[in-house]
């Protein structure tokens, strides 16, 4: 009578350790980001963690017109690009484009700015003489997340 006792105790012990398992194994899913437009996306997460962080880019870009009001009106040969205060690229001012160039194009002005966790953020910027330092073009641009945003400068 005792083995029976004992095979039914041992039996019930199983089942319940079963179940721990199952229900703990259940509810262990994969924490991470489950956004796809985030730098850290994990197509693997089940549960998002609010762990999710964002980048945007924005690209500089002039015509030839532009060009010309530069050399011949405005006597500059090379520019500084500033995004946030810093320096974040230079080129000579006869670098122009005949149409819309691609983010990060051979010669281009292309910036990433990390947001945080952010999907869009502001920032200063300003281009000037790269000789005398005088700003030819200041503003606000709006990084957003997963995308390039193209600037193109005018007179």
């Amino acid at each position: 009578m005792k083995k029976l006792h004992s095979l039914g105790v041992a039996s019930n012990l199983l089942r319940f350790l079963l179940l721990i398992g199952t229900t703990t194994t259940s509810c262990n899913k994969v924490k991470g980001c489950m956004d796809s437009i985030a730098k850290n996306y994990d197509a693997l997460a089940e549960k998002d963690d609010g762990s999710c962080i964002y980048e945007g880019k924005v690209l500089f870009w002039y015509t030839e017109p532009v060009w010309e009001y530069l050399i011949n009106d405005r006597s500059v040969t090379s520019l500084a690009y500033y995004v946030g205060g810093e320096l974040v690229g230079s080129s000579a001012a006869s670098v122009f484009y005949i149409s819309n160039p691609e983010c990060g194009d051979y010669g281009t002005i292309t910036v990433t700015r990390d947001l945080g966790k952010l999907k869009s953020k502001q920032f200063s910027f300003k281009i000037e003489d790269g000789i005398d330092g005088e700003v030819i073009w200041s503003g606000t641009i709006n990084f957003v997340a997963n995308s390039c945003l193209k600037i193109q400068l005018v007179e």
